[in-house]
């Protein structure tokens, strides 16, 4: 018996069986690139295979050169390539796990000089104008594709998938917003689709029907001139004619101005659609996108909208995600909570992704977590991302350990992350910790500010007693409108009707949109924001690919998001969720002014000198705030050390204790994580 029937239930796909329904959708993790990365890529893999996912697919890997993402980038087009791979392959069925090869060319979101698209049309993504690929190399490009299926095939590969997704080279045949062609390869909807159906034809000839091919398909563009709902679904019919095993959901293109995977998108936002796909076709299809727990998951396959969910992210956060659920440990999964800190902000600099609640993800051969040989009484003071984080691993390596907290409820920064609109998936992680502390025996005493003579008997502490937030100098400073942002989150202190908050770092962005919106916003909300429709009722002349007009709630708020900076704010947000951040300001009219001084705070509100590097004089401003909120950075909370030292016990500082930047779960959580390693 188990609580996840359906989605622990195997499927049949004739050739062969998938163990379960839980495929690793693709996620660039940057291993796949340097050979010299391969063992590692091979680990990586391993692991959640054995955590039980069925079927693995790998980050993209392009038929030819001018496929690459990046330069060098994953390629498979000689019997040599395929042969390396065979080290990763082996290492998925060494635990009974599949794995598909996912089949890549980037078009015109290459980012390298070599790069050729659909046609000359640049991406905002990219800063290398494509080529447009000629008649000739279009053919040859869909024989890439296939031949880079089979090679695929000889690296002991189960299968592979074809990406026609996220705006990628077939994704730009698709939509007559880049493909202008007039050649057999565009000018017509139906020639348009030609590319893609050749490539899967073509793909099946080669590889026989005893291997899985994939396709990832595009369910909703979320650009303008996009393929129309009734193209889709025209697009699938024919890719099962020509042999598809298994259709995948891709939801949006990467340069889309809606989000699609951020953590402020409702959980399985998009799966009535992949239902309304599935209704369509024979094949087995898969949902996707802000899929992260084994009872969402659940409901999707019993309420018939999927045969099979995609998880590429919850995986990476958890490689056991699918054996805990198996045995009844759901409570003990790491929840991926979609902040992308970790993950995709890394791929798209070019860094090895991994996990910001994970770090081991992609680190599994360097960071290592063995029994301990020596059990040690330790002792970790905070109960905030990092102090949570040493506690648990330092316990589940065998120590024991006792946690001090002098707040009555364990969380930390995370406490007040969790009530920013949007950010509600914080609460998991909390709820996350909380099981492990009672699963690894942790003894956690709450409403405790420790002191020094209460660790020294421990073999070794750890201070991770976090951040507190910093109070600038500014004349009226102490005036009765000024209060920090903990006091805003955590105290919940009256705030008036115009605020402004000081400070546009990613606090001062979560406080705005907290005083601008109520949290736990439904789906029909979230679309209504975003503008996001749905396809099948598209008329004549109407909106395509699913982008209409946004419906603008009014905010409950005037706000003022103010910073000493001369750059443009949010800059130094997240690669892959500060646009959106950004955007949800300026949507709920949020007036963004850089540049400032403080002059002085008083009843009239807020004095300000603006220097403009456009203007010629300082311009002095009065923002008449009822309130005003503090996000000017915090200060590390350290006033054990100085004694703890002197005391000659071993003392580790980590997290916000370190380090008091603009507020760092990513840093923390591994510097907890590497420390535990080693202690």
């Amino acid at each position: 018996m188990t609580e996840y029937p359906h989605l622990l239930s195997p499927l049949d796909l004739g050739h062969t069986t998938l163990r379960n329904r839980v495929i690793m959708g693709s996620i660039h993790s940057k291993l796949e690139d340097r050979a010299k990365d391969v063992p590692k890529w091979a680990a990586y893999f391993a692991e959640r295979a054995k955590g039980g996912v069925a079927l693995s697919i790998t980050g993209g890997i392009s038929p030819n050169r001018t496929g690459w993402l990046l330069p060098f980038g994953g390629t498979m087009n000689s019997t040599r390539i395929a042969d390396r791979h065979k080290v990763v392959t082996d290492a998925v069925h060494e635990h009974d796990g599949k794995i598909a090869m996912q089949v890549l060319h980037a078009g015109r979101y290459g980012y390298h000089p070599f790069v050729k698209g659909a046609s000359t049309r640049k991406s905002p993504i990219s800063p290398f104008k494509p080529r447009a690929l000629s008649t000739k190399e279009v053919d040859q490009t869909a024989t890439d594709f296939a031949k880079a299926s089979k090679l695929a095939q000889r690296a002991g590969y189960d299968g592979v998938e074809i990406m026609g997704s996220e705006g990628y080279l077939i994704n730009q045949m698709l939509a007559a917003r880049t493909n202008t062609r007039t050649d057999a390869w565009g000018g017509t909807a139906a020639k348009r689709m030609r590319f893609p159906v050749e490539i899967v034809k073509r793909t099946r000839e080669l590889v026989g029907d005893d291997f899985i091919v994939l396709y990832r398909m595009s369910l909703l563009d979320l650009v303008d001139n996009a393929q129309s709902w009734e193209e889709t679904i025209e697009l699938a019919h024919l890719l099962e004619e020509a042999g598809v095993s298994i259709i995948n959901t891709g939801i949006g293109w990467h340069e889309a101005r809606v989000p699609t995977i951020v953590t402020s998108v409702p959980r399985a936002a998009f799966a009535p659609l992949t239902a309304r796909l599935k209704a369509a076709v024979s094949v087995p299809v898969v949902a996707s996108n802000r899929i992260n727990t084994p009872e969402i998951a659940e409901q999707i396959l019993a309420d018939g909208q999927a045969d099979l969910i995609s998880m590429a992210r919850p995986l990476l956060a958890d490689p056991d995600f699918v054996t805990k659920a198996a045995e009844g440990r759901a409570d003990e999964i790491i929840t991926c909570i979609a902040c992308n800190q970790a993950c995709l902000d890394h791929t798209f600099k070019n860094q090895r992704a991994s996990c910001m609640l994970n770090p081991r993800a992609g680190f599994e051969t360097e960071l290592v977590l063995l029994p301990t040989r020596k059990v040690e009484r330790i002792a970790v003071v905070g109960a905030g991302p990092a102090g949570l984080a040493a506690a648990v691993e330092l316990a589940g390596r065998g120590h024991e350990i006792e946690l001090f907290e002098q707040a009555p409820e364990i969380g930390g920064q995370f406490k007040l992350a969790m009530e920013i609109p949007g950010k509600e998936e914080f609460k998991e992680t909390i709820r996350y910790y909380r099981r492990m502390l009672e699963v690894r025996g942790v003894k956690v005493h709450l409403g405790t500010r420790a002191l020094v003579s209460d660790l020294t008997g421990f073999d070794q502490v750890v201070v991770a007693s976090g951040v507190e937030p910093r109070i600038p100098t500014i004349p009226g400073i102490d005036h009765p409108s000024v209060v920090t942002y903990q006091q805003v989150i955590g105290d919940r202190v009256p705030v008036g009707q115009t605020v402004a908050v000081l400070g546009a770092g990613g606090i001062g962005f979560d406080v705005s949109e907290f005083l601008l919106h109520e949290p736990d916003e439904s789906v029909e909300d979230w679309q209504e924001r975003w503008g996001v429709v749905d396809p099948s009722l598209e008329v004549d002349g109407g909106e395509r690919g699913g982008l209409g007009t946004k419906v603008l709630a009014p905010p409950r708020r005037k706000v003022y998001l103010l910073q000493r900076k001369t750059s443009d704010l949010g800059k130094g947000l997240g690669k892959t969720t500060g646009w959106v951040h950004r955007q949800t300001l300026k949507d709920s009219g949020v007036e963004m002014i850089k540049g400032v001084t403080y002059d002085r705070i008083d009843d009239e509100g807020l004095h300000l000198t603006q220097r403009d590097h456009d203007k010629a004089e300082p311009v002095e401003i009065l923002v008449k705030a009822d309130t005003i909120v503090l996000c000017t950075g915090q200060e590390s909370v350290r006033d054990l050390v100085d004694g703890l030292e002197a005391s000659g016990v071993p003392t580790h500082v980590i997290g916000g204790a370190d380090v008091a930047a603009e507020l760092d779960a990513k840093r923390a959580i591994k510097q907890a994580t590497e420390l535990a390693a080693r202690l």
